[in-house]
């Protein structure tokens, strides 16, 4: 696995999949022909690309051009097809494969292709029955970021999550095409912990998890004009699982379709927590659900391993959450689930012009509630909990 680090000695270099140029006290660098850019910089054209192996006190310069880039200003370069290798011992410990850390003003563009050749390691995947199992790496990692855009890359079958965000600030996604097979686990499309002014949008993911999904610790974080399919939807969670998380405050999600999906919009909170948190003022707005399981979900009681023991309630407080302008298709004849902390029961939830018709059109779509008191506003099918 290697690490990616940038420091103020290349200032412009063009690679396979992507441009790079130096940003304020940082170079950029790459792996086997994807590239980043880096915002300020200016400076000749260079094509050694300089990679330091994580764990390892040495570094080694890598030619871009034995990897296809012509690097002379003009070509085109933006072809880049970089494969990660299926040898899971070449991995470190952080879980990632390709990762950008403690940068900034850092952009990622060209058109290029992260393949984590998935398939071959997804059977290595015990995390469904195994709570502490090990985690398998994730396509593109980026830590401490700030200043960040990502522009036009693909992710393909990730071994694990495609994108990940750590402790990053005013991030900028767009045009992101991420795609594996509905089957493959924990595949999550882009996942967001411990950030704050990130916005993603006008992308496309498939993957087998969550699409998005938004961990703890984060704010102000706004995703638009995302198609999601397969996958499980766009989540807020999994949440209350670790002593000292963070809130979740700040979260809009808009003009979003989902197709086929198992969830549309998921709130999920694990029961049992070791200490109190909250997720607060989000808005899910301009939603289509097109066949799907569970367009509107809340679900406290949030366990996905085989076998579960409840012992407490969540004590992740939900508050002032909007589901606004959600219309389309439920598979299931439940297409609204709202199941809140026994212990802290939801507060402040609205549901106001919402339009879900069971797919089949034997009869008209349900809802279940427990532990909130929905406030609702316009058009309401299914009809509302009584």
């Amino acid at each position: 696995m290697f690490t990616l680090f940038c420091f103020d000695v290349l200032p412009v270099v063009q690679g396979l999949g992507a441009d790079t140029v130096a940003g304020s006290s940082s170079a950029s660098v790459s792996g086997s022909g994807i590239v980043a850019r880096g915002g300020g910089g200016g400076g000749e054209i260079r094509s050694l690309l300089h990679l330091q192996q994580k764990g390892s006190s040495s570094s080694a310069l890598f030619n871009v051009k034995s990897f296809g880039a012509q690097a002379n200003g003009h070509a085109d370069d933006t072809k880049g097809y970089l494969k990660a290798t299926t040898d899971l011992s070449k991995y470190g410990s952080s879980a990632g494969w390709v990762e950008f850390g403690w940068v900034e003003g850092l952009t990622l563009t060209g058109g290029g292709t992260f393949d984590g050749q998935g398939a071959k390691a997804w059977p290595y995947n015990k995390c469904s029955i195994d709570s502490s199992c090990k985690l398998l790496p994730t396509n593109l990692k980026f830590v401490a970021m700030n200043k960040t855009v990502v522009r036009g890359i693909r992710s393909l079958n990730s071994k694990f999550f495609h994108l990940a965000l750590v402790e990053c600030k005013n991030f900028k996604g767009s045009e992101i095409n991420i795609s594996a097979p509905a089957n493959s686990p924990n595949t999550d499309g882009i996942h967001i912990e411990r950030s704050s002014s990130v916005y993603f949008s006008r992308s496309l993911i498939g993957t087998g998890d969550d699409c998005i999904s938004v961990g703890q610790g984060n704010s102000q974080v706004t995703v638009t004009s995302i198609t999601c399919g397969p996958g499980h939807g766009i989540s807020v969670g999994s949440l209350g699982r670790y002593p000292n998380e963070g809130d979740v405050r700040g979260l809009v999600v808009r003009d979003c379709t989902m197709t086929g999906t198992m969830n549309g919009i998921r709130i999920k909170t694990w029961p049992n927590s070791p200490d109190q948190s909250a997720a607060t003022n989000m808005t899910f707005e301009n939603i289509v659900m097109n066949n799907v399981t569970n367009p509107i979900i809340i679900d406290q009681e949030y366990c996905p391993f085989t076998s579960c023991a409840s012992l407490a309630p969540s004590r992740v407080k939900l508050s002032d959450i909007y589901f606004k302008k959600i219309r389309g298709t439920s598979s299931s004849a439940v297409a609204v689930t709202l199941e809140c902390s026994k212990g802290i029961p939801c507060q402040n939830i609205y549901l106001e012009d919402v339009h879900l018709d069971f797919l089949s059109g034997e009869k008209t779509a349900t809802s279940s509630c427990r532990n909130v008191k929905v406030k609702y506003i316009g058009t309401q099918i299914p009809p509302p909990c009584t």
